[in-house]
């Protein structure tokens, strides 16, 4: 949002990073930003201060506990015991005006820690409970599967643009332009599906089970997607997560169709790409990484970014002529069929006569392969998480190298 808003006015985006709502504030308040924009909450006592611009989402605040722990189901369950907040003046105002009823309720503000570091704490049981907004949860649940929500603390809050108090308000009032711009085209509902669209209800037990195997399955076969992906121009993270999707990473894997080994090959698929073997690892992975880089190449160009990494996943899964299929269908329905927001929500009409049909191709799962699509993207960020603290940790000379194809912040 904030590179297009640039972009829109001819200048070069800088941002400045910091670790909570308090800090980013100060700084904006001493003129050291010309705003701020970090999910913050639109509140009477900040409109007092700072210029908002107009709201262009929405978010709950959250107590987070851990799930080792009892689960508390209101504020009495929590009087005496170990909150910690960042330091976010709206927290602090929803608890102060709770703490006039739960009078033995209390708090404290950390200064440094950003809510995802607060997160960790909880995880850790270093501290017994935090608050952080519905979207920080639901976009960090699946590194941290231990954590869970009990309730929302306060209703949904706005969230919008600040901008220091100035006679000069040409920015601000630009600012309000491009929001309303972007909402009125749909350009940022589709920005919030293409980055939040493939997080769904979080599966415990599924989340567990990847971590898992990533620890005792993914090292045997870790540097043959490595080198698949150099040698076909692939993120290995993409291809590792594919590989999951497929088989769980198991070479024995077997669907009910009969597509077989660890990048679940079709026997059509194997003899067009070369593959006399499909249960033999080494083939299998580097004959799915052929296959799919030919994919992303047979795309038409119109489809571009990350667009074009879903596609080519749909692709895999359905059939290519499927998603060109689907592809005409949502043109014809008035859409850009070069988005993966408008596909996705074509791809499951394949099922249904009235739509297939009108098709070259005919019938198809499309629901399936929306969901292939978004399971993908959830191996892979997870997975992406999980290379990155292991490198944190073990700090080897080069960084493994893994491109942002999913971004997941806004």
């Amino acid at each position: 949002m904030l590179k297009r808003f640039s972009d829109s006015l001819g200048v070069e985006l800088t941002l400045i990073i910091e670790p909570n709502a308090k800090e980013l504030l100060n700084k904006l308040a001493l003129r050291n930003a010309h705003f701020a924009a970090a999910k913050l909450a639109i509140t009477p006592k900040r409109q007092q201060q700072y210029l908002f611009t107009q709201a262009y989402h929405e978010t709950s605040p959250q107590l987070i506990y851990h799930s080792a722990t009892r689960r508390p189901k209101k504020l009495k369950d929590i009087e005496n015991l170990s909150i910690e907040i960042s330091a976010d003046d709206s927290l602090d105002a929803d608890l102060q005006i709770l703490k006039k009823k739960w009078t033995k309720l209390s708090w404290q503000v950390n200064q440094e820690s950003s809510p995802e570091d607060l997160m960790v704490l909880v995880n850790e049981r270093l501290i017994d409970f935090t608050i952080v907004s519905s979207d920080e949860i639901k976009l960090n649940q699946k590194f941290y599967p231990d954590l869970r929500i009990a309730f929302d603390i306060s209703k949904p809050k706005k969230i919008g643009w600040a901008f220091a108090q100035s006679e000069d308000t040409s920015l601000y009032d630009a600012a309000n332009e491009f929001l309303q711009q972007q909402k009125k085209s749909g350009e940022l509902q589709l920005l919030i599906e293409q980055h939040f669209g493939h997080i769904q209800s979080f599966d415990y037990v599924g989340t567990r089970v990847y971590q898992r195997h990533i620890i005792s399955r993914l090292p045997a076969y870790q540097p043959w997607f490595e080198k698949a992906g150099t040698d076909n121009d692939i993120e290995w993270i993409l291809l590792a997560s594919m590989a999951y999707q497929e088989s769980h990473w198991d070479k024995e894997a077997k669907s009910p169709t009969g597509v077989r080994g660890l990048m679940m090959l079709t026997l059509a698929t194997a003899k067009y790409i070369g593959v006399n073997n499909r249960v033999e690892p080494h083939q299998s992975i580097f004959g799915g990484a052929y296959y799919f880089a030919k994919l992303l190449k047979k795309l038409p160009e119109e489809v571009t970014g990350s667009d074009r990494i879903f596609f080519a996943l749909a692709s895999y899964n359905l059939g290519y002529w499927h998603v060109r299929d689907a592809m005409k269908l949502t043109k014809k329905n008035g859409q850009d069929e070069t988005k993966w927001t408008n596909l996705k929500k074509t791809l499951p009409l394949l099922r249904k006569k009235k739509w297939h049909s009108q098709t070259r191709f005919g019938y198809a799962r499309g629901d399936e392969a929306v969901k292939y699509v978004q399971n993908i993207r959830s191996y892979y960020d997870v997975l992406k998480w999980e290379v990155s603290r292991t490198w944190q940790k073990n700090r080897p000379e080069e960084p493994i190298k893994a491109l942002n194809i999913f971004p997941s912040a806004l």
